[in-house]
This record gives C-alpha cells, sequence and structure tokens, in this order.
C-alpha cells in the first residue's frame, strides 16, 4: 500500500495541498507530475502521486521515472521498494526509462548489484540504460566494471552520447582513463558539449595534469564561468598563485565575472593545501568586490588563515560571522587543534554547545584530540560521557581519538580495549596504537603491532616508521631500530625528510654516530630538523667540535638558523665545555640573525657557564633574564655551587628553591649535599630530619639495560635481584679496574710532565 505524509521541510511547508487538473485523466495528471518534479518540488510529486491513486486514475509507464526521481531525492528508500513493487505488478519493469530509472534510485542508494539486476532483465536496451548502469558503477568507485560495461556496449553496436562519457568522468581519478574518454568524446565528435568539456577539465586538474588542463581549455570553443573557476582551481592545486590571480582578472576583462562560487572553490584547494598567501589575495578581492561572504567561503577562508598559523585573524572572522553552523564551529576548533591551542578549542567547543548547535562526529574527533594535547584522562573521559549520554556514533575518526588520547595520557589499557572494538580499522588506527606503544617505551609490543597490521593489508606509511623509530631512539634499542631500518629499505618505501631525519635522530640517540652521519649525507635534502638532529647527537656525546663543525656546515648551505637550532648549538657547547664558542653563539643570535633569545636559550647560557665553574656569572646571568624563578635553573646553579665549593651562594639558592616548592625531596636531598659539601653536619640532618616529618621520599634513581630486546630496570636501593650478590662483586671488580686505570694514566702524564 502506498502511503506518503510529507514532512515540514527547512522552507516551511506543513503540508502538500494538491489538486487534480480536471478532468483527471492518466496524461494530465502526468504531466502535473512532470511539471512538478522539473521545479524540483518532489514533495508535490508524491502528494500528486496520492491523490492520482485516492481517485483511481491509472498510471503508466510516464508516471514512475518521476517518482523514482523524487524519492531519491527525498532519501526516500522504502516508498522506491514499494514504488518498485506496483511497476512489477503492472507490468512496466521491462520499459528502458522505467529501468534507467529504478537503476539510478538503487545506485543513489549504493546498492549497485540490484541495480544491475534490473539491468540484466531488460530483453532490449537503448543508450539510456547503457549510460545509467555505467553511471552507476563510475560514481560508486567500480570504474573498472564501468569501463568494461562502456566497452561491452560498443561491441553490441550501441553508440554512447555525450552523457555516458560524462557519466564515465564521474568515478575517473587516473590520467591514463581521462584521456581515454578525452579520445573518445573527440572521435564521437563531443567536444562541443560544454558540460562534458568542463568536466574533463575539472578532473584534468584533479589528475594534477596542468598541461592538458590548459590546452584542453584553450581549444574550447565555448566557455563559460564553469570553465573559467575549473581552470583557476586546477592551477590553486598546484599552488600557482600568480597564474590563479592571471585568471581571475583575465576573466573579468573577457566579460566574466567571478562571484561566490569562483572564489568559494579555489579557496577550497587554498584551505586544503595550506596556500596563506592566495587566501589573503582572493580575500582582498572579495572585498572590494562587495561579495557577500557565504558559509562556505567563510568557512574556507578561516580554514586558510588557521593551517597559516594566523589564530587572531581567524578568531576575529568567526567572531564577525553571523551564520555559524556546525562545519565552521567544527573547522574553528579542529584549526585550534592543529595548531596546538588546545586549550582555545575547547573554550570554543563550549561556546558551541552554550549556543546551542549540536556538533558532528568530526567535532567530537578534534575536541578528543585537544583532550590528547593536554594530557588530560578525566577531561577526555567526560567527553566520551557526552558522547555517550547523546547517543552521538562513535566512527572512526572519533575511535582512532580516543586510541590516541589514552596512549598519550598513559593508559594504554583502554587504548587497547578501543582498538580491539572497532569493527573497522584504517590506517590512521593502526598507527594511533603503534604510535601509542613506542611513546610510552613498549618498541617491542609495537613492532608486534607492526606486524599484525601488514598481516592485515594496511601499508605502513611515513608516520608509521617515525614512531617505531622514535620508540627505539627514547629506549636505546639499537638492535631494534636497525631492523626498522633495513625493512624501509627492503620494502623500497618512498624517501621522506621525516623518516629520514628519525633514522639519524635514533642513531645518534643509540651511540652509533658513524651511521648516523651516513644517513645524514645520503639525504637528498636537509630541513632544520635534521639538522638539529646531528649537531645535538654530536654534541650529547662528547664530540663538541664536530657538532660545531655541522654547525658551520649549515650556516655555509644558505639555511638560517631558527630557535631550535640556537638551542641545540648551546646545549652541545654545554655538554663540552665550549664556554667560549657557546657565547658567541649566543651573542650572534640578535647580533647577526635577528633573534631574540628565550628562556631555553638563556638557561643553556647558565648551564654553560656553570659547567665550567664560572657560577658567579651562570647566577647575574640568571637573575638578568629570568623575571620569575625557575627551579631547573636553580638547581643547575646549585650543583655548580656544591662542586666549585661555592658555599655561601649555594646556601642562598637552596633555600630559595625549598621556599618555591616546599614539598618536593629532591629539593631536601639537594640542600643536605649542599650543607655536607662545606661540613655542615648539623645542617645536613636538620634537612633529613625536617624532610622526613613532612612524610617525604627521597625517589630512588634508576636505570635499565637492553639484553637481546628485554628490558631490564635498576634502581640503587632494589636487592631482591636473585644474582644481586654476583652484581654487586662485579661491580666492586669493574670500580677497582677502573681506579687501577686512572692510577695508570696519572703516572704517565706525570711521567711525561717530568721529561
Amino acid at each position: 500500500m502506498f502511503s506518503y505524509k510529507p514532512k515540514q521541510s527547512p522552507s516551511g511547508l506543513k503540508r502538500c495541498v494538491v489538486s487534480l487538473p480536471h478532468p483527471a485523466t492518466t496524461n494530465s495528471v502526468n504531466a502535473t507530475i512532470n511539471h512538478h518534479s522539473t521545479q524540483g518540488a518532489h514533495h508535490q510529486v508524491l502528494a500528486t502521486y496520492a491523490s492520482m491513486l485516492k481517485t483511481h486514475v491509472p498510471s503508466d509507464a510516464y508516471t514512475f521515472p518521476s517518482l523514482l526521481k523524487a524519492c531519491s531525492f527525498l532519501n526516500l528508500f522504502s516508498l522506491g521498494l514499494t514504488l518498485h513493487q506496483r511497476i512489477l505488478v503492472s507490468g512496466l519493469s521491462l520499459d528502458a526509462y522505467i529501468a534507467s530509472s529504478l537503476i539510478n534510485f538503487y545506485a543513489k542508494f549504493g546498492f549497485a548489484d540490484v541495480a544491475r539486476k534490473v539491468f540484466d532483465y531488460m530483453p532490449e536496451r537503448n543508450v539510456v540504460p547503457w549510460t545509467t548502469i555505467i553511471g552507476c558503477y563510475s560514481r560508486t568507485g567500480r570504474v573498472p566494471e564501468a569501463f568494461s560495461l562502456f566497452d561491452e556496449m560498443r561491441r553490441q553496436g550501441i553508440q554512447p552520447s555525450s552523457v555516458t562519457v560524462l557519466s564515465l568522468l564521474f568515478g575517473v581519478s587516473e590520467l591514463a582513463h581521462v584521456q581515454c574518454l578525452h579520445g573518445c568524446a573527440i572521435l564521437y565528435g563531443f567536444m562541443s558539449d560544454i558540460n562534458l568539456s568542463n568536466s574533463m577539465l575539472n578532473v584534468y586538474g584533479k589528475c594534477g595534469n596542468i598541461e592538458y588542463s590548459r590546452k584542453l581549455f584553450d581549444y574550447m570553443d565555448h566557455r563559460d564561468l564553469v570553465s573559467w573557476n575549473s581552470l583557476i582551481s586546477a592551477y590553486a592545486q598546484i599552488g600557482n598563485i600568480c597564474e590563479v590571480l592571471l585568471l581571475l582578472k583575465t576573466m573579468r576583462l573577457q566579460g566574466f565575472e567571478a562571484g561566490p562560487q569562483t572564489f568559494g572553490s579555489v579557496l577550497s584547494v587554498a584551505a586544503s593545501r595550506g596556500e596563506l598567501k592566495l587566501g589573503r589575495c582572493l580575500h582582498g578581492q572579495i572585498l572590494r568586490a562587495g561579495f557577500y561572504l557565504d558559509a562556505h567561503v567563510e568557512t574556507s577562508l578561516i580554514v586558510v588563515y588557521l593551517k597559516g598559523g594566523k589564530i587572531d585573524i581567524a578568531f576575529r572572522m568567526f567572531e564577525r560571522s553571523s551564520d555559524k553552523d556546525v562545519v565552521l564551529w567544527t573547522a574553528m576548533i579542529s584549526g585550534l587543534v592543529q595548531n596546538g591551542s588546545a586549550d582555545k578549542a575547547l573554550a570554543v567547543f563550549r561556546q558551541m554547545l552554550k549556543f546551542g548547535v549540536k556538533p558532528s562526529t568530526a567535532t567530537m574527533a578534534s575536541v578528543i584530540t585537544a583532550c590528547a594535547q593536554l594530557g588530560s584522562y578525566n577531561l577526555g573521559t567526560s567527553i566520551l560521557g557526552y558522547i555517550l549520554r547523546q547517543e552521538l556514533p562513535l566512527d572512526v575518526a572519533t575511535q582512532n581519538s580516543l586510541v590516541t588520547m589514552y596512549a598519550k595520557c598513559g593508559h594504554l589499557d583502554q587504548s587497547s580495549i578501543v582498538f580491539d572494538m572497532m569493527n573497522r580499522r584504517d590506517l590512521v588506527s593502526w598507527n594511533a596504537m603503534v604510535t601509542g606503544y613506542a611513546q610510552n617505551g613498549y618498541v617491542c609490543e609495537a613492532l608486534f603491532l607492526f606486524n599484525e597490521m601488514r598481516s592485515d593489508n594496511q601499508t605502513p606509511d611515513s608516520i608509521t616508521i617515525v614512531s617505531l623509530l622514535q620508540g627505539c631512539a627514547s629506549t636505546g634499542q639499537l638492535h631494534l631500530g636497525k631492523w626498522i631500518h633495513s625493512f624501509v629499505i627492503r620494502n623500497g618505501l618512498r624517501p621522506c625528510i621525516l623518516v629520514d631525519t628519525s633514522l639519524v635522530d635514533m642513531y645518534c640517540k643509540c651511540g652509533d654516530l658513524d651511521t648516523a652521519q651516513r644517513c645524514f649525507n645520503q639525504m637528498p635534502s636537509h630541513d632544520l630538523v635534521s639538522w638539529s638532529a646531528i649537531i645535538v647527537g654530536y654534541g650529547y656525546h662528547g664530540k663538541g667540535e664536530a657538532a660545531l663543525r655541522f654547525y658551520s656546515k649549515f650556516l655555509e648551505s644558505g639555511m638560517k638558523p631558527n630557535h631550535v637550532i640556537f638551542l641545540s648549538v648551546l646545549s652541545s657547547c654545554s655538554h663540552n665545555g665550549l664556554v667560549e664558542q657557546g657565547l658567541n653563539i649566543y651573542e650572534s643570535m640578535t647580533k647577526d640573525f635577528g633573534i631574540a633569545p628565550d628562556l631555553e636559550h638563556h638557561a643553556c647560557v647558565v648551564d654553560l657557564l656553570s659547567r665550567a665553574g664560572r657560577v658567579e656569572e651562570a647566577y647575574n646571568v640568571y637573575k638578568k633574564k629570568f623575571p620569575d624563578p625557575v627551579l631547573d635553573v636553580l638547581g643547575i646553579i646549585l650543583d655548580a655551587c656544591r662542586a666549585n665549593g661555592n658555599n655561601e651562594l649555594g646556601d642562598t639558592i637552596a633555600n630559595d628553591i625549598l621556599m618555591l616548592r616546599p614539598m618536593d625531596a629532591g629539593n631536601f636531598v639537594q640542600l643536605a649535599h649542599c650543607y655536607a659539601s662545606i661540613n655542615k653536619w648539623e645542617e645536613v640532618g636538620e634537612a633529613w630530619t625536617y624532610m622526613r616529618s613532612l612524610g617525604l621520599k627521597k625517589i630512588p634513581g634508576w636505570s635499565f639495560i637492553d639484553i637481546h630486546g628485554t628490558i631490564t630496570t635498576f634502581f640503587t636501593d632494589h636487592n631482591s635481584h636473585p644474582q644481586f650478590q654476583e652484581i654487586v662483586c662485579t661491580l666492586k671488580i669493574l670500580r677497582k679496574e677502573m681506579i687501577k686505570m686512572e692510577e695508570v694514566e696519572i703516572y704517565l702524564e706525570s711521567s711525561h710532565i717530568s721529561q
């Protein structure tokens, strides 16, 4: 039974009032239905048919195509099935136009196989059903099958129309396929069809082949606004800003005024590519032309500014927007998260809820990512609770964000639960889990998951490899790092500066400086991060002079240093006692490069001077450069005071540290050591007694070693190991051997001096 009750539409339609023509015949009612369909009044189409049934006006083959079209537009799948039943009962299923409409209907809802069955049951097929089924396969991503049908159609002697070629173009993304269809269009004389030419122009642009796009555009007999928009978008996709601006000027000279659609399409490309310069130019042109910023254009502009790091401009545009839909709110939240401003992103989310805008799954994925950035487990679980209470769907992106959030907060067990419950996992899901294990020091588990990932037919990308290499670097597992390196070579993974830099960093941190340098030298190009990695690596392992040579090579390459490079060089100087070189580089930051040192650079200089025994100078730098107390820097100076016998200053700093953080056991330990170095044993006892009275305990020192993939951890107060006595005896033997070696070196040095 056919039943249709129209719901209220956005335009305020509460009910469809229809009146059938008089006299109501099949032809007259069909004409009314067809009129409503061409006007896009699909509710009226179905309401007219309902009245047609009530008045017992018979339907024919011309009635159903418009009805099926209406069901497709209004997402009324069940109603479409009812119509299909009526078509079968009426014996009209073999009609070519009805069959084509049924194929379109099923294709729209993703049932390509059902559409194919309708097609196969047709006794005779003209170009219309062939075109429809080809378009169905093309739109659903089954392009090889669509081309196979296209070839079969021509073998059966049915000549394609321009619409057939156009329907094939919908799913094409490879240059060879576009060229094949371009040849067919020329062969059959379809290039005069401007819709086909525009679509071909658009697909060439998406394939990134600007040469073919331009040739096709230049050979077109007639061009409309869509033609210009397609070519401009093609140039925008390859980042050719000058040509985009030139084309905008040329199209105006030829009588085509760029409108919101033009700017919207180009801005979408600029937003996806993060082309800030292009976005600013287009924004200026929009303002000069006085165009109204619709939601699409406004969102694209805000995304452009956010990707370019211009958060203040994006915020101003966002605040001024009068039409904030869920897409705009989500773009703002996502952009802030990508800029590392998680706290601001959560503030915008709270404002969004206050305004009564219902978040989408994309919104929630970004919000959970913000919680991960802040390392806030409690907030993340609260957000998950909100999602469940609101019955929002947990799509793959949201689940991936949950896996990442739990892992960054150290809750790998909950990450695993979410991961195991996922019905569908993409590459991001696997990367999130592998990264979680690697970042938390479980490199063997990360590699096990890496192998499972490959068994699941997921191809690792640069993010997977970088995560594993970072895990090996943080735990010093050189053999595993070498295995990953060999995997990259064996599988011929595409060269990537991110992977190359991670290899350099891993080998440096694991102490294999020769291999690190070979990897560095083999890189096709270097960025600031790769230079920083090699400089820090050599500096950390006592090769300060070599680190400075790399810095000199960096400057010779013509690249300009940034804050990170200077931090790497100063740290290398500090670890290797290169005081004067370090101070000269520190001064050159402002003098030669116009870069103002920040607190980290000042801290490096304090450390540099402290290690060299120039404690007073270090303390003067601290007082001058640090407006607020920084405990870590004070701790550096305190250690230097103790090592160099600067007792008075050490006593002052130790008390300052205690006042700043009175409930930290480490501070009491430092104070006690400071008193012990100047033989104030009574004060040492008082420090330990007061610490214990506060219920504080010294956290024992610890270390670990990796033997054949097994990590063993050692604590200073750990004596429960089954081989504890053997370990202690071995350490004593090693200590005696080291003392002997030191005595031999002293003897040789004194002999050399006496000679």
